[in-house]
């Protein structure tokens, strides 16, 4: 794969971002070519915009979950709104911005300081009360340099019999969801990246994983049938929200962490994945979750989606080389 390829020159006609993930991916660039263009990610395009929208005591939109004011109508007649801190801080960490800067550091500094989600009242880097929220603050905190280990400690014992978790289970509910999973697998997995992780927590990401490959990553364990048929098409932002690209894209990320090989299981989310690719080499943006969003980073449903091809092509090219060093 070259840079001479047309979807890869697509792919880099864009924001940073996006640029320094293709260079380090796809084109295997020297680290010290796509960590100049990360850099970019904090002063110029997406990141930059992000970050002139923070309030000056470190929060995004004045609050933690919902923003300050929020009316419930709101979420009824428009959708959840996007714009508070959790969702920011995730958006960044997608981004790539660089948790090393001073203004991460400064961030983390005043979030800690003054964020209290609105379910409790807890101090923000102490956690909230679903696990699917929780994964995330893992994610980011661990992401940013933060000690979120008490986190981690709380979310290895709310793992459920079959090896997952659900966000319902302080409701009653006994079996794992995938969405729940995905989050919670997502912070475990960059808190292993950034800790090593501990025997517990690593033993959770394992039964998670084993959860998702169960199922062929979308089907019901029972009947075999799609669990929803959302995951079959493809979203961007994910929010919370689970699909088929996202597992992947957790499960490749995961192999080349531990150094493991493909689960072969993972073959019929493959074949999906590569059936979905437009004649022009790119993939569609299917759905996006309504709601407020400081702006838009995708073209619009129905379009080419370089957040969804490039997560794509890097999850194939994975994919790909273990398959022909097999053959």
């Amino acid at each position: 794969m070259t840079q001479s390829d047309p979807v890869i020159e697509w792919l880099l006609d864009s924001d940073p971002s996006i640029r320094w993930q293709v260079m380090r991916d796809l084109l295997d660039a020297p680290q010290r070519e796509w960590m100049a263009e990360r850099a970019k990610v904090e002063t110029e395009g997406w990141g930059a915009r992000l970050l002139a929208c923070q309030d000056e005591d470190g929060q995004w939109a004045g609050g933690a979950f919902l923003p300050a004011g929020f009316d419930p109508c709101e979420w009824r007649d428009c959708g959840q709104p996007w714009t508070a801190t959790t969702f920011s801080l995730s958006q960044l960490r997608e981004f790539g911005l660089d948790p090393a800067c001073e203004r991460v550091r400064r961030t983390v500094e005043l979030i800690g300081a003054n964020a209290h989600w609105e379910e409790g009242g807890q101090s923000y880097w102490k956690g909230e009360v679903e696990e699917c929220i929780n994964g995330r603050t893992v994610a980011d905190g661990a992401y940013f340099g933060v000690d979120v280990s008490s986190i981690v400690e709380r979310l290895t014992g709310q793992r459920l019999e079959d090896g997952g978790w659900n966000c319902e289970r302080c409701n009653g509910s006994i079996r794992s969801s995938f969405a729940s999973t995905i989050n919670v697998l997502e912070g475990l997995l960059e808190f292993e990246r950034a800790t090593g992780g501990t025997p517990q927590s690593r033993e959770a990401r394992r039964t998670g994983e084993e959860f998702l490959l169960k199922r062929n990553l979308f089907r019901r364990l029972g009947t075999g049938e799609p669990a929803d048929e959302r995951f079959l098409h493809f979203l961007h932002p994910n929010r919370w929200r689970y699909d088929i690209p996202r597992a992947l894209d957790y499960l490749r990320s995961s192999a080349l962490l531990t150094g493991s090989a493909p689960d072969p299981r993972l073959g019929e989310a493959i074949d999906h994945l590569r059936c979905r690719r437009l004649q022009n080499g790119r993939w569609p943006l299917d759905w996006t979750l309504p709601g407020r969003v400081w702006f838009e980073i995708d073209e619009g449903e129905g379009q080419p989606s370089r957040w969804i091809t490039l997560r794509a092509m890097r999850v194939l090219r994975w994919w790909d080389a273990h398959a022909s060093v097999n053959a």
